[in-house]
């Protein structure tokens, strides 16, 4: 297949992605298993794949094409927030970050132990599955920014992806160290600066960065705003301010861009231009999602000689038993009713986050079961999706925002040109 017949194959897959589910449904719940075929019917038709349907030996442009769409998302997810006040709206995404995470790549490293991998690849497999994504999740999230309604299960969910996959990086770094063997400084050091500095750091650059924005595009100057100009692409530039400062000073960038939009929105809460900044970036994620979630599906294809039932049954055990598991047992006590405990518990969507994880692991050490780890993460995203695309719409029917859930609006500040 040429490069040029290859783009009109891409083009014409993600037409009908989006195009065939309407015939069922107003919504697109199975676009992406859809373009995950259609990338797997690319692979199955080609003699000779390109490096870029081959992770295993090239994963440089999944590395930097999954960083660009994580991030992209991660903002937008931080700006579609309306209400975040009580705090005790919180209660079960901290449970979720705080306990269910750590629970998860425990039992992680637990599967990878058992079908034969070192301590050390099945550390990196626990990590790289830990986060679940804000970029495929979008039917079980909030909506868009100012349209309300926004359930504690869609809140638990949303904020959980928005903080996991930069949370999840401190254990990345940690399986990295131990490829290498981690002595007891070396896990001191690790300590002190992946898990401590470097959340810390990016947390406070993605507040920073976040609120200058805000000013420089609702406050400064007070008479002529950059708000007035309704152009979109300040989103973008937002997203690039606040990656780059928070990896600048050595913080995690995933952290600051999801900080960073839930900073940036609080500025000018009830704003109009929060809708444009948002379908922007909502149009960028979607095209960058779609050519990964093709190449995914090329990948698959590529390597379907690869594929042995361990790979299945190592992403059905985490998509099938242990999120599901674990997430009902942490909830436990957070008030939510039996079926949004179960839908926040088993709603825990994997995707473009361990794409980039892998890669950038692949990237930054000599992994032994690097193969399989990249056969279980490519089955696991393709499984994600068909399960989770699937019921999302049906899981979430009965669960709508009443007058006990309905959180109070948030009163935006008066900009200053009018005190």
């Amino acid at each position: 297949m040429s490069y040029h017949a290859f783009l009109l194959f891409a083009g014409l897959a993600i037409f009908v992605a989006f195009w065939l589910p309407r015939f069922v449904s107003g919504r697109e719940p199975a676009a992406s298993a859809l373009l995950i075929l259609g990338g797997v019917l690319c692979a199955l038709f080609i003699d000779e794949p390109p490096p870029l349907f081959q992770p295993i030996s090239n994963p440089e442009w999944w590395e930097v094409l999954s960083e660009m769409t994580v991030i992209v998302a991660l903002f937008a997810t931080g700006m579609r927030l309306d209400v975040v006040r009580p705090f005790t709206r919180w209660r079960s995404t901290g449970r979720l970050l705080v306990v269910a995470m750590p629970l998860t790549i425990g039992a992680m490293v637990l599967v990878g132990l058992a079908a034969g991998w070192s301590l050390a690849s099945a550390l990196l497999l626990g990590a790289v599955l830990a986060p679940t994504d804000p970029v495929l999740a979008g039917d079980v999230q909030v909506g868009p920014p100012t349209e309300g309604g926004e359930h504690p299960v869609r809140f638990a969910l949303t904020t959980e992806a928005g903080l996991n996959d930069g949370l999840a990086f401190p254990f990345v770094y940690l399986a990295i160290a131990a490829i290498a063997g981690l002595t007891g400084t070396e896990a001191a050091e690790w300590f002190a600066r992946d898990f401590i500095y470097r959340i810390v750091a990016g947390t406070l650059a993605g507040a920073a960065t976040g609120w200058l924005l805000g000013q420089v595009v609702f406050r400064w100057p007070a008479r002529n705003v950059l708000a007035e100009t309704g152009s979109g692409v300040l989103a973008l530039a937002g997203v690039l301010v606040c990656y780059g400062a928070a990896e600048w000073v050595g913080g995690y960038g995933f952290i600051a861009c999801f900080v960073g939009g839930l900073v940036f929105r609080r500025i000018e809460v009830e704003h109009d231009f929060h809708g444009n900044l948002h379908l922007f970036n909502l149009a960028i994620e979607h095209a960058l999602t779609a050519i990964l979630l093709l190449m995914t599906g090329a990948a698959l294809g590529t390597y379907v000689d690869w594929v042995r039932w361990e790979h299945v049954a190592i992403a059905a055990s985490l998509v099938f038993v242990i999120r599901p598991l674990v997430g009902w047992i942490v909830l436990g006590g957070t008030g939510l009713a039996p079926r949004e405990r179960f839908v926040t518990a088993a709603f825990g969507v994997r995707g473009i986050g361990s794409i980039y994880y892998l890669a950038f692991a692949a990237s930054a050490a000599t992994i032994s079961a690097i193969a399989e780890l990249w056969l279980v993460v490519l089955v696991t995203i393709a499984m994600s999706a068909v399960v989770h695309g699937l019921t999302a719409g049906a899981a979430l029917a009965g669960i709508r925002a009443g007058p006990e859930h309905e959180p109070e609006p948030e009163t935006a500040r008066e900009p200053e040109a009018s005190q």
